[in-house]
């Protein structure tokens, strides 16, 4: 910790000071006789670390207001839905939010499946995967009953369930079954999965926020009662300390008085605009015009990659599931947009199936709102079971615009909503050592009209 700022040390005593003002005034006095005023970099490392946690905890808002929501209850999505961003529609979902305390733990049966890829996803309150269910990751035992429980629980679960601890009291699983061509036979096996409670656990709200959209970034607000924010669950980050207290001291000023608040939230406008260009461009390897996102589900310390993966593409798994390639930008650099067409050639000898040992896919979705965007065809994405047609050369070619692209099959056209902002995420599942390492990409985009 030798490194950090005075301004940070400095705040860290403000904080300390301002834990529990006698009013308003009480704490604006406190920080203006030490005068701490945190620096532009303090602001932006605390807003992106926090905004990480407050993108999942909006989540579990959201997830809330469904129909029918528990806790401790699986949600078979029907195929096709999936209501958060960046969505996979080349399988079955099934979701759920577990919660757990010292006392009760939740009991997960997974169904034996063979033939086809399936996991089931396991993440805590940050974004960061805790396991995957499948037979990859646990060979010897790669389905039957699984025993989800509170750190350092004693309760006593049946002896034949794996144990699996949880980061905190709460956990989100996102089940996932390949059609594989077979979607009576995927949606069979999603509705395999169960989930019981042993006993009736506590189960906290999460904290309270303002609701907020990808295109309007929740702002100083989200400054407001970090105590109960960061309290809700544990970041197993290796920094979590570090940025916990510039977030703290953050806080600090802003709880200081009204013009520092006007200060603060003046300086997020330019922050999270900021963020929103950096997401799909700048947190991890970018390469050919599209970013390698190969260290996705544990972020260890990078904090910016994590709150990018649940800003545009919540629940992000681990490379050794899936490497995720999104796209923004064309060949020439220039933003992806509806009004244009583009073709991507994969040359016979680069095919995507070749770098996967399961499956591939690539969707499109909105930008800002990274929702799939509606069409005619409700064709929203391809994948390596899709009825694409190849080149005489064995390469093959897929058409993104408004309309059929001219010298690309019509069964190879993913359609763009016109003049509309756009992304494409590549997903390669239990990708090969290429995919993994960013020697292979996507082709980049080629601007034709």
């Amino acid at each position: 910790m030798r490194h950090i700022s005075k301004a940070i040390t400095a705040a860290f005593c403000v904080s300390t000071v301002l834990a529990a003002p006698s009013s308003p005034a009480a704490a604006q006095q406190a920080a203006t006789v030490l005068g701490v005023t945190p620096d532009e970099k303090t602001v932006a490392d605390a807003y992106i670390y926090l905004l990480g946690r407050v993108l999942v905890n909006r989540q579990e808002h959201i997830d809330r207001k469904g129909e029918g929501f528990a806790y401790n209850k699986i949600k078979y999505n029907p195929l096709g839905s999936a209501d958060f961003v960046n969505p996979n529609f080349d399988v079955a979902y099934l979701e759920a939010w577990f919660a757990v305390d010292d006392k009760t733990p939740v009991i997960l049966e997974v169904p034996e499946i063979k033939g086809r890829y399936y996991t089931a996803q396991i993440l805590d309150e940050w974004g960061e995967v805790i396991a995957n269910i499948n037979e990859r990751i646990f060979p010897t035992k790669p389905y039957g009953k699984f025993a989800l429980v509170k750190p350092g629980s004693t309760a006593k679960i049946p002896a034949d369930a794996g144990r699996i601890e949880l980061h905190s009291s709460k956990a989100k699983m996102l089940g996932r079954v390949e059609l594989k061509g077979d979607p009576d036979g995927a949606v069979k096996l999603q509705r395999a999965f169960t989930v019981t409670a042993l006993g009736k656990p506590a189960i906290a709200p999460p904290p309270a926020i303002p609701m907020f959209s990808n295109v309007d970034l929740i702002g100083v607000e989200i400054f407001d009662d970090v105590d109960a924010k960061l309290g809700s669950a544990l970041d197993v980050s290796p920094n979590a300390a570090e940025m916990q207290q510039k977030v703290r001291a953050v806080a600090a000023y802003v709880a200081s008085g009204k013009e520092a608040r006007a200060s603060i939230d003046a300086q997020l406008k330019k922050v999270s605009t900021q963020f929103r260009e950096d997401a799909l461009t700048k947190t991890a390897p970018y390469v050919n015009h599209w970013l390698c996102a190969s260290s996705g589900g544990n972020y260890g310390a990078g904090y910016r990659l994590r709150s990018s993966a649940n800003y545009a593409g919540i629940w992000a798994n681990n490379p050794a599931e899936v490497v995720y390639f999104p796209a923004t930008r064309d060949a020439n650099e220039q933003p992806l947009n509806g009004s244009n067409s583009y073709v991507m050639h994969f040359p016979a000898n680069g095919l995507p199936q070749s770098v996967v040992d399961a499956y591939w896919s690539v969707i499109l979705v909105g930008v800002p709102d990274y929702r799939v965007v509606q069409n005619p065809l409700k064709r929203y994405n391809f994948n390596n079971h899709s009825p694409l047609v190849k080149e005489a050369d064995g390469s093959l070619k897929i058409g993104i615009g408004a309309k059929p692209v001219a010298g690309v099959p019509e069964a190879n056209w993913l359609p763009a909503a016109d003049g509309k902002p756009f992304s494409l995420t590549f997903r390669t599942y239990v990708p090969k050592e290429p995919a993994r390492t960013c020697e292979w990409t996507p082709p980049a985009l080629t601007k034709v009209n």
